[in-house]
């Protein structure tokens, strides 16, 4: 069993936000990933431009971040768990991103849930070249939950 935690930095939570928690335990367990611990905080640009310029020395906001924790550790029970680290999204940025790739907010928002997933999984891509492996891969998985909504105004 997965543990996520959905927080919401100086923002109300959304209704929609209910919907995160079922699209991220449907994506792990597509990735085969089991016994993880993940955080997803939904926040402005204002907070994740301060964490960009301090943990990647980039001076501006950005639409997600991943802080990869990666280590396994037993719970009370004996079971070996995995502290995956920590998704960031930007709901400023997130607005952004859908009006300049004229995509939805929802497809927007299921691309960077996926894309932060992707990153405490290991993965990495040195731009933003849709031919990179790790892109390739989250178009794939974004593909397969066309009909799954979660945001919604």
């Amino acid at each position: 069993m997965n543990t996520i935690a959905i927080t919401w930095q100086d923002i109300p939570e959304p209704k929609w936000g209910t919907q995160i928690l079922p699209f991220l335990e449907a994506v792990l367990a597509q990735l085969e990933h089991t016994n993880w611990d993940l955080s997803v905080v939904f926040c402005r640009d204002a907070f994740i431009h301060e964490l960009n310029k301090t943990y990647r020395h980039i001076d501006s906001p950005t639409d997600v971040l991943s802080f990869e924790q990666g280590d396994e550790y037993d719970d009370e029970d004996g079971n070996l768990r995995f502290n995956a680290g920590d998704i960031v999204i930007s709901l400023d940025s997130l607005r952004s991103n859908a009006e300049t790739f004229n995509v939805t907010m929802n497809e927007e928002l299921k691309r960077l849930l996926i894309h932060g997933v992707l990153h405490l999984s290991g993965m990495d891509h040195s731009d933003n070249d849709p031919q990179q492996e790790m892109l390739q891969l989250q178009e794939k998985i974004l593909k397969e939950y066309n009909n799954t909504v979660i945001y919604q105004e």
